[in-house]
């Protein structure tokens, strides 16, 4: 048995940076959340906060889902 070793390496770069972006777009969406709760307790509007945190959420859900996607078909 052989193991291509420059496609086990291209397999966890792509891995790699898959993780880092769906955790730094999860943080995003948590961090647009709790600015939402500062603005609401400061009287002003949330909608951009509460929007961006919901664009980063869905995001990740169509991330996940095209992985699943790869998988399955």
């Amino acid at each position: 048995m052989k193991i291509d070793w420059a496609a086990l390496g291209s397999v966890f770069g792509v891995s790699l940076v898959a993780t880092v972006a769906l955790v730094g777009l999860f943080t995003l969406g948590v961090i647009g959340l709790s600015k939402q709760e500062q603005a609401a307790a400061q009287g002003g509007s949330a909608t951009l906060a509460r929007t961006g945190a919901y664009a980063c959420f869905a995001l990740c859900l169509a991330a996940v889902a095209y992985g699943i996607y790869l998988i399955v078909v």
